[in-house]
């Protein structure tokens, strides 16, 4: 076919009108606005029982769904949060008023996400390293989501430093399994939320956790490109830079900061609305700060916000203790880390909310949930 013959032809048969491009571009934006964030709260059966076991509650059902309610109903929450990520489960709960969580939310002015990928399994082949599964019924359950409230979604990858390096292959692996999430999730109404996180685990320096964030986030963007994925419609959740745990050599928030703002600006399109950064295993405490610092470097092509589990929920869940006499107590803990980290998202925080406990590190090895 002649070059005349192909551009009279039309764009490849790829290039279709989503009916619901503007949105979850909207979407995108929205959950992209300065001065909030996101709360995960989509760990797995088993790992929300592990929070669970913290405090002496049973992992059962109704105790699931009591704790998962007092997060949404606290009061005011829009004020800084404005995504909520859910788990299957907690998606097609309801408050003991009979009023659904994805409706609860949204009331709250807090749109509902989904975790959409079905954990991680041994990339054979490269020892250490990991894929992650859930592409298989993922349009299916995207549509199910959607008509279930669900406007955004959630696909966690996984990568690890060992020696110094991660395997072309699981790079390839996770950033070609995000970009078919991404684009089966948009081809349903979700705006995807693309995960790569680069575990905390090992000895590595901050500058070779650099190194590999730049690579493994532009192999994430080549892969969406192949994958006609439309970056306004989309969101990135990766770590920020950090020297590995073991690493004794540890660097100021502000080299921190510098790190992840470079690697990111080299990495990621200006076109995507916003970067919600995972805490990772950071203390609740130094997610805020370390965020803080990333928001006083100046004007940035994306808002720079979090996606924050562990480090939102930790001093919830030491002040309910399962019991519903301390329930606005636990929600009064929620307000105060949701506040300091929107304040963290505008460069403006004090350390105001600083306390014992919430230095306390919340990283574990090889993390799963």
């Amino acid at each position: 076919m002649s070059d005349e013959a192909k551009q009279e032809s039309g764009p490849p048969s790829c290039f279709v009108v989503n009916p619901k491009l503007d949105e979850m571009i909207a979407t995108a934006k929205a959950i992209g606005a300065r001065g909030k964030g996101i709360l995960a709260a989509d760990e797995s059966t088993g790992t929300i029982g592990k929070r669970l076991a913290m405090i002496n509650v049973k992992n059962e059902e109704p105790n699931r769904q009591r704790y998962r309610e007092l997060l949404f109903t606290t009061k005011d929450i829009g004020k800084y949060i404005c995504g909520a990520i859910l788990f299957e489960e907690t998606l097609n709960q309801k408050s003991k008023d009979g009023t659904p969580f994805p409706e609860l939310l949204k009331k709250q002015g807090v749109i509902p996400g989904i975790k959409v990928d079905k954990g991680t399994r041994d990339l054979q082949g490269c020892p250490g390293e990991k894929w992650t599964q859930g592409l298989t019924d993922l349009d299916l359950r995207a549509e199910k989501y959607y008509n279930a409230g669900a406007r955004f979604a959630k696909w966690r990858a996984v990568l690890v430093i060992q020696n110094g390096y991660i395997s072309e292959t699981a790079i390839k692996e996770n950033a070609w399994g995000l970009a078919r999430y991404a684009a089966i999730c948009q081809s349903k109404g979700l705006v995807p939320i693309v995960e790569p996180e680069i575990l905390m685990d090992g000895t590595h320096s901050l500058k070779v956790n650099q190194y590999w964030t730049e690579k493994v986030i532009a192999a994430c963007y080549k892969a969406l490109s192949d994958n006609n994925v439309i970056l306004e419609a989309t969101l990135l959740k990766p770590n920020m830079c950090l020297p590995g745990k073991q690493n004794k050599d540890k660097r100021s928030m502000k080299d921190n900061a510098l790190a992840t703002v470079t690697a990111l600006k080299r990495s990621v399109p200006s076109a995507v609305p916003g970067i919600m950064f995972l805490s990772g295993g950071q203390s609740e405490e130094e997610a805020t700060m370390n965020l803080n610092e990333i928001n006083k470097l100046g004007d940035l092509p994306w808002s720079a916000s979090f996606s924050y589990g562990r480090a939102l929920q930790q001093s919830v869940l030491r002040a309910w203790k399962g019991e519903d006499k301390n329930i606005k107590a636990a929600q009064d803990a929620l307000m105060v880390r949701a506040k300091a980290n929107s304040d963290a998202q505008l460069g403006k925080y004090t350390g105001d909310a600083a306390t014992e406990d919430s230095k306390k590190t919340l990283y574990e090895k090889g993390y799963t949930y």
